[in-house]
């Protein structure tokens, strides 16, 4: 069987396992290919880090093939199962990645935002661009850099780009906008990689965990298709250096707001509107029906906004209210009405926002607003969020949340605030700046930290109780009696996150701002709420799969559980969960020095079921560097740790299903080490604790990961007809929505077929 098992074919196969498909279906794959490894070269051999590693080993392996026609025929049918087969996909699917069926990766066209309606001019601009679109190739990646100031439109540009080309690129328009992310860099590159295969709709269980593997899979998305990518407010060259294009049809768009990155890339600058253009555009925002308006302003609203798209197209809207016609003069007669457009209301600072004209803009914007809309938005200002809903801004302003929601909307209403999906909305930065600055002028630094300290509240006060609801059994998201809700209105909050159905769905929702929510916590001594914060974490990160989100957090959380000399189960708890999302991530030294430091935290508090957790976790570190002589040892100690807890002792009570779980870990790590005999035991009894058959309520999903376990072990020891039952077991007891693992047990069905026929 040797000529089925090319070099090429093992070497990508290689390539793909530990940074393929995320989750438990692709680690099933690694802990096969690496058992598969140690049989064939007879010794135990570490994942290789990088792609160099893999190909040596490739080679080694190929050559020890060579000789061993029955190792090579194994190859085979895991490279056959693996993969689901070798056939092509009509040169749309993907195939190559472990695991996933042949052709199961199709992207989708995309959802490009649609172009600006009153978008004037740039004419030049847009040549330039197709220009790029439609050069000779000639091996140099079509990369454009698009930059401007601040509001000069640049992100208009890309859109009318995407609208004018789509003939161009008919396999796919891909939009991704960085500023969803918390703080002000955005996310890292992985990050990046991440949301752009979100974007295309990639499955999120066939999203590798690991930069490497996303940046493969989307270089397989876009080979051989025209497909343009967008990326929007990106802030440095790294965020982007994966994504430049290697084949001729693909083109990529980085749009920078301020100066030019040092990016190899064609440069367009967007310059600012001609006077002419500019009028242009005002009339097109104001519409016919306010020409005398326009007219009569016209000449000072172009000194203003100095060309810049964002605030010609702010104040044009403007004009569209009238002079004391705003959604809040509406609201605040007497003394509070109103001055006519470009007057200063009676008090404030002549020279406020004159340094740009987006500010001039918003300083112009503000002054349509009543002072109560004016105040929540100043205050909330000072969170600089990454976005902003009404229960953040009902603290800050200490207002109900309906009345927050309906000041919000008017202020998106005069362009101070960017209105996005589910009721949110977004500050543009240099508008976030400014109400900012006047916030602290106008109320004072103490009214301001206790606007902040309030919106800290409210968050953690929404989250906590959330976290809860998605794990109600288990103790790492117990709330302790001083941190349940105190305010009236958190308490609302937190009463309706906690009888929410999927508690998953409020911390997704608020996961960006508890990223931000942890540093500003820290910046205002509130080191108790910035830990709390970051513990709420928990669930999205085990069971949704946010290891990119949240890793932000809980780097910023645990060095500061350090450096506060925090409580050692809460230093524990939080080294835990950095170790649990950089091993999910591949960063296995850093995921293991945090595990260990869990542990020395743990031993500390005295803390036993923690001290055999964070041991567990050590131990699946090792298991899934394949280095599985380690992991069986961690995984007896934690089992003697865990054996440790006395029957009134904190933990007794899960103590059963714990063991049942390192049963099934040690069993894994047994078979890596071909101990299948012994393999075969542990696995057994784990299959027998989450079937209820020793009185333990069943659990179906465990059941069935621990039946394909036995399954492989099955295999790999050569009783194919028992393995093929386990398998028609783990089939029956998972639901239709378990795509990725059906998909896996159907690979590994043809592998033990394959095997029953050859013997």
């Amino acid at each position: 069987m040797l000529e089925v098992v090319a070099l090429s074919a093992l070497t990508t196969f290689l390539l793909g396992v530990g940074n393929g498909a995320a989750g438990e279906i692709g680690k099933n794959l690694t802990l096969s290919a690496g058992a598969l490894v140690r049989r064939t070269l007879g010794r135990e051999t570490p994942l290789p880090a990088g792609a160099e590693e893999r190909r040596a080993l490739a080679e080694r392996v190929h050559a020890r093939l060579g000789r061993d026609p029955r190792r090579a025929g194994e190859w085979a049918l895991m490279l056959e199962g693996g993969t689901g087969g070798s056939g092509g996909s009509g040169g749309r699917g993907v195939t190559g990645l472990p695991g996933v069926p042949s052709g199961a990766v199709e992207p989708s066209q995309g959802a490009m935002p649609p172009a600006p309606w009153a978008f004037t001019n740039q004419e030049k601009v847009l040549k330039q661009l197709v220009r790029e679109a439609h050069r000779p190739w000639e091996g140099r990646p079509r990369v454009v850099l698009l930059s401007g100031p601040a509001g000069s439109g640049s992100t208009s540009v890309a859109l009318r780009l995407a609208a004018e080309t789509r003939d161009r690129f008919p396999d796919g328009q891909y939009y991704v906008d960085l500023r969803a992310a918390s703080g002000e860099n955005g996310p890292e590159p992985a990050g990046v990689l991440l949301r752009l295969l979100r974007e295309m709709d990639v499955d999120p269980d066939l999203i590798p965990a690991t930069e490497a593997g996303r940046e493969r899979l989307y270089r397989q998305l876009t080979a051989e298709r025209k497909v343009l990518v967008v990326i929007d407010h990106t802030t440095s060259p790294a965020q982007v250096r994966a994504l430049v294009p290697a084949t001729p049809d693909v083109l990529l768009v980085v749009v920078v707001s301020g100066p030019p990155l040092l990016l190899e890339a064609e440069r367009v600058a967007v310059p600012p509107l001609s006077d002419r253009h500019a009028k242009q555009l005002v009339r097109k925002v104001a519409g016919p029906e306010h020409a005398a308006r326009v007219k009569a302003r016209l000449p000072g609203l172009l000194e203003r906004c100095r060309g810049n798209a964002f605030a010609l197209h702010a104040e044009a809207r403007l004009l569209t209210h009238g002079d004391g016609e705003g959604p809040g003069a509406a609201r605040a007669p007497g003394p509070h009405a109103v001055p006519p457009l470009g007057s200063p209301r009676p008090g404030a600072r002549p020279d406020a926002g004159a340094d740009h004209p987006v500010r001039t803009a918003a300083h112009l914007a503000s002054l349509r607003l009543g002072p109560e809309a004016l105040r929540l938005c100043r205050l909330t200002a000072l969170g600089a969020w990454p976005s902003v809903g009404a229960g953040i801004a009902s603290a800050a302003a200490e207002v109900h949340e309906a009345t927050a929601a309906r000041l919000l909307a008017e202020a998106a209403d005069v362009g101070l605030l960017d209105a996005l999906p589910d009721h949110r909305y977004r500050f543009r930065p240099e508008i976030r700046r400014q109400l900012a600055e006047t916030a602290a002028a106008e109320y004072g630094l103490g009214a301001c930290a206790d606007a902040v300290d309030r919106m800290l509240g409210a968050l953690l006060a929404l989250v906590l109780p959330a976290a809860r609801a998605a794990l109600p059994q288990s103790w790492r998201t117990e709330v302790p009696a001083e941190h349940e809700p105190a305010s009236p209105s958190a308490s609302t909050s937190a009463s309706a996150s906690a009888s929410a159905v999927d508690g998953i769905a409020v911390l997704a929702a608020e996961v960006a701002d508890v990223a931000r929510a942890v540093v500003l916590a820290e910046e205002h001594g509130r080191t108790d709420t910035a830990l709390w914060l970051a513990r709420s974490l928990w669930p999205l990160q085990l069971k949704a799969g946010y290891w990119d989100e949240v890793l932000p957090a809980l780097r910023a959380a645990a060095r500061l559980a350090e450096e506060s000399r925090a409580d050692e189960r809460m230093a524990a708890a939080l080294h835990f969960q950095l170790a649990h999302c950089l091993g999910e991530t591949g960063q296995w030294e850093r995921a293991n020095r945090a595990a260990r430091a869990a542990v020395t935290y743990e031993r500390a508090a005295g803390h036993l079921r923690g001290e055999a957790s964070a041991v567990e976790l050590l131990g699946l570190l090792s298991l899934n560097r394949w280095a599985y002589e380690e992991a069986h040892e961690r995984f007896a100690e934690a089992e003697s740790v865990y054996r440790r807890i006395g029957p009134d002792e904190d933990g007794a009570s899960d103590l059963p299903r714990a063991l049942a779980l390192i049963e099934r870990h040690r069993g894994r790590a047994l078979r890596g080490m071909d101990r299948l005999d012994e393999s075969a035991h542990c696995l057994n009894r784990a299959v027998d604790f989450f079937a209820g058959r020793t009185g333990a309520p069943p659990e179906a999903y465990n059941q069935a990961r621990a039946l394909t376990d036995l399954a492989e072990t099955l295999h790999d020891a050569g009783d194919d007809t028992a393995a093929l039952a386990r398998i028609a077991e783990a089939e029956t007891l998972l639901p239709a929505s378990a795509a990725p693992h059906r998909a896996y047990l159907a690979g590994l069905r043809r592998r033990c077929e394959a095997g029953t026929a050859a013997r």
